[in-house]
């Protein structure tokens, strides 16, 4: 069982790593050849948008093939993706390829998070679901030093990225049993499990939007806005791993306090905190010392809050329904991966040039007071809105 936990959370680490390197790399190559910074968010966004495609069927195909099949086929997909990438810089292509990306990254991570999510114990929910957001988040983190490979050839962190793919994708194939999700009796006829999911747990399926959309909206606007505003290559791929670190600092310990003192009360405090110190970030200017601490800050607050809100979820719907949550959650962080990109460049565009992080602080401080509309009912069994 160790062995297996240790290759899934391999598995999510190199997801983290393709988005958190192509999401930077691409964005100032397309800032370099003169894109404009609304299309160069909607080529962005389109690896979201191959996302949210997989989200749709990827229960149905998880169903058919089992978990380790369709990893293994995630990771087959972006390895050959990821080798095209640099040998044809053509901006209608890397929409496709982005495409690809993001159904492969979505396949992976769809298996590897549920897979995670049935093997946990209620009682350590918290706790294991913050490491696997640890896990992925390290790999988001780390991803964007991919930057400073390119002072060796266009193609190695390319190269680089390629080969740990294969690495992972030889432990999957080797190691991991091939099994398929248990399906509970009568499932088959249950027609209303993803709007019983809403219904019942509405606020815990929110987060997963608000966190693609931060992560996607920061790692493709926030290279243009820093090149805009006076920064280097050098310290654009120095700040974007640091928001990614305070989620690593701060994943535990939230997960943590989240078993003790509630899941709700954590998203909240920290959707409202990290959102205010978002809003804070334009004042600094180009002060390198204040951007690196305010998005380590605002980074850590609100970088659990995928992980946070699956484990919501789960305390709340019944085990027969973890499956159609963890699909409407996957639907929601790529339905805000696509937004993200897309407004914060047209703000970028047409708006103030820190506008991007008014409008992003503001979503996460409005979610945070939304939890006022929230309860769980008497049984404590499942969530209802009030």
């Amino acid at each position: 069982m160790r062995l297996q936990y240790f290759i899934l959370i391999s598995v999510i680490i190199v997801a983290g790593l393709s988005q958190g390197l192509l999401l930077p790399v691409l964005s100032i190559f397309l800032e370099k050849m003169g894109v404009s910074s609304s299309l160069n968010g909607l080529n962005a966004a389109a690896l979201y948008i191959g996302s949210f495609g997989m989200t749709l069927i990827a229960e149905r195909v998880l169903g058919r093939i089992g978990f380790k099949k369709l990893m293994a086929g995630g990771l087959a997909l972006v390895l050959v993706t990821l080798m095209i990438f640099p040998l044809v810089p053509d901006i209608k292509l890397w929409f496709l390829l982005r495409l690809a990306v993001g159904i492969g990254d979505s396949a992976l991570n769809y298996a590897a998070q549920l897979w995670v999510l049935l093997m946990t114990p209620a009682e350590h929910r918290g706790r294991n679901i913050s490491f696997y957001g640890m896990s992925y988040g390290l790999g988001f983190s780390i991803g964007p030093l991919g930057i400073k490979l390119l002072d060796f050839g266009v193609l190695v962190p390319f190269a680089v990225l390629s080969g740990l793919f294969l690495l992972v994708l030889l432990l999957v194939l080797w190691k991991l049993p091939d099994s398929k999700p248990v399906r509970q009796e009568g499932e088959e006829k249950r027609t209303g499990r993803f709007r019983l999911s809403y219904a019942w747990a509405w606020y815990a399926l929110l987060p997963a939007f608000l966190y693609g959309y931060m992560e996607a909206s920061l790692n493709s606007n926030f290279p243009v806005y820093g090149l805009r505003l006076g920064m280097d290559n050098g310290q654009i791929s120095t700040l974007l791993p640091f928001i990614g670190l305070g989620g690593l600092l701060l994943q535990m310990p939230l997960g943590l306090l989240s078993d003790r003192l509630g899941r709700k009360n954590i998203l909240m405090f920290t959707g409202i905190a990290g959102g205010l110190i978002f809003m804070l970030v334009p004042l600094a200017g180009t002060q390198f010392g204040w951007n690196l601490v305010l998005l380590t800050v605002a980074g850590g607050l609100v970088g659990s809050f995928f992980s946070l809100g699956l484990a919501y979820a789960a305390d709340m719907l019944p085990r027969s329904m973890l499956a159609a949550a963890n699909v409407i959650a996957s639907f929601h962080f790529s339905l805000g991966s696509i937004v993200g990109p897309n407004i914060g460049g047209a703000v970028l565009d047409f708006g103030p040039l820190g506008g991007m992080f008014w409008l992003l602080g503001g979503s996460y401080v409005l979610f945070g007071l939304l939890g006022g509309l929230f309860r769980r009912s008497a049984s404590g069994d499942v969530a209802r809105p009030m």
